[in-house]
């Protein structure tokens, strides 16, 4: 992505986190994320060498109504994880089944898992997917919505104050605020 080479040695690590969303039924649809996360060169732990690996990788798959954007159904995947331990945290994230997925929903994550064991990972991997639903919401509305766009509701509850091009005293919130939002 970047041209100006600043870059000079090798790769020493990676993290990917990939979200998808899918139609589930006509009321329903279903994101799945994934967390990926490989050392890229051999280290040294406790005094050994340990090989290049993937030390974490994991995911989760939520079913979202989508009339309230709310979490019905939470599953949670770890064929890869550095300890035993790790999988103890696999149901951490039932807690938030029920949570609705509109402004707060980073910080309500945070608080009901903070009072939980949780895993830090899968954590990020949620906080990431929440947007992803938002995106994947428009165009599951959109491909069903007759008028061709986003309904007002939406644009007022969802995009607007969402980000710089989005703030309620720019142009896109004004414009779109009156009309569904074409997609």
């Amino acid at each position: 992505m970047f041209t100006d080479n600043q870059t000079k040695g090798r790769k020493l690590h990676a993290r990917n986190i990939e979200v998808f969303t899918y139609e589930y039924d006509e009321k329903n649809m279903v994101a799945e994320g994934t967390f990926k996360e490989d050392i890229l060169v051999p280290i040294y732990v406790s005094g050994r060498k340990r090989r290049p690996r993937t030390v974490h990788h994991m995911g989760i798959q939520l079913r979202i109504e989508c009339s309230s954007l709310t979490i019905t159904e939470i599953k949670v995947q770890m064929p890869g994880i550095p300890y035993d331990e790790c999988l103890e945290t696999a149901d951490s994230l039932d807690a938030i089944k029920g949570l609705k997925i509109a402004p707060g929903f980073t910080a309500k994550v945070k608080k009901i898992l903070g009072e939980s064991k949780r895993c830090l990972h899968l954590t990020a991997l949620l906080l990431a997917m929440a947007p992803a639903v938002m995106q994947g919401y428009k165009v599951f509305i959109g491909k069903n919505f007759s008028g061709g766009g986003v309904p007002t509701d939406v644009v007022e509850n969802y995009l607007v104050d969402s980000c710089w091009v989005w703030r309620k005293e720019g142009h896109l919130a004004d414009r779109f605020g009156q009309q569904p939002v074409k997609l």
